[in-house]
């Protein structure tokens, strides 16, 4: 496991030791409507993996630590409009991302999958799909796949992942497509998600899904890049990432595509 994440490292350049900004504050933004990664307690106080993280690379890093909550389908507008400094909110490393953003070095891997009644088994071929009713998150990189792979799925869009699985109890939906982390957490091993279950192969191709979940940061930030990188690779090493992973998950978060 330790020569995976260290190959992922040198991969993203976490060699560089030229910091240009002195950083004592780093600003990240979190969804705080997607558990584990992050989600909003009932005292209104975000928490869960993300969080944790990001608290802990502060702490690494001896800087003052602000966490404060954005809707999804705005967190990288909000990035480039300089309200924040990164974002740490479960965002798969993707082409089409990384024209926007730059990223660290993943710090989890997220297959995709179908979630569905127990009753029912997805047929992902294309006329399989014909008519089917498909629940996905706004602007993820499911809804991308799904928007070419499909063109023939009834496809509903929702802000929250919380909002799909209420429609797709109730039978608006056939189905939920995401990250399959999210929806095992979220919704499986929850009490309304006792009669549902994951269907279909797990999604990888990295062209849609990219190469991991990795931090954003704007893309002239190249010193706040290296400075996260170099806490990554400490937290990773010193076994605080593997702790804080462990309360969340009860698998390796780098190895999840039997999920």
């Amino acid at each position: 496991m330790k020569k995976i994440l260290f190959a992922l490292l040198v991969g993203f350049g976490l060699t560089s030791n030229a910091f240009a900004k002195e950083w004592n504050t780093i600003r990240f933004m979190v969804e705080g409507a997607y558990p584990p990664f992050n989600w909003t307690s009932e005292e209104g106080e975000l928490v869960g993996f993300d969080v944790d993280l990001a608290n802990a690379l502060c702490d690494e890093l001896n800087v003052k630590c602000v966490i404060r909550k954005q809707d999804w389908d705005g967190i990288i507008p909000a990035l480039l409009a300089r309200k924040s400094d990164a974002i740490i909110a479960a965002m798969t490393i993707t082409p089409a991302r990384e024209k926007k953003v730059a990223f660290t070095t993943p710090y989890a891997m997220v297959p995709q999958r179908f979630v569905m009644s127990k009753e029912r088994e997805i047929d992902p071929s294309e006329k399989g799909m014909d008519g089917i009713v498909v629940g996905v998150q706004r602007a993820t990189v499911g809804d991308q796949y799904l928007s070419h792979a499909y063109p023939n799925i009834e496809l509903r869009r929702y802000n929250t992942f919380d909002e799909a699985f209420s429609d797709l109890i109730s039978g608006r939906l056939d189905t939920v497509f995401g990250g399959a982390i999210g929806l095992r957490s979220g919704f499986l091993d929850t009490e309304d998600g006792q009669d549902f279950h994951f269907t279909g192969p797990s999604y990888t191709e990295p062209k849609w899904f990219g190469k991991g979940v990795g931090i954003a940061v704007r893309k002239q930030d190249k010193d706040l890049q290296a400075l996260l990188n170099k806490g990554l690779e400490a937290v990773i090493v010193n076994g605080t990432h593997k702790k804080i992973a462990s309360k969340y998950f009860s698998y390796d978060i780098y190895n999840v595509d039997g999920m």
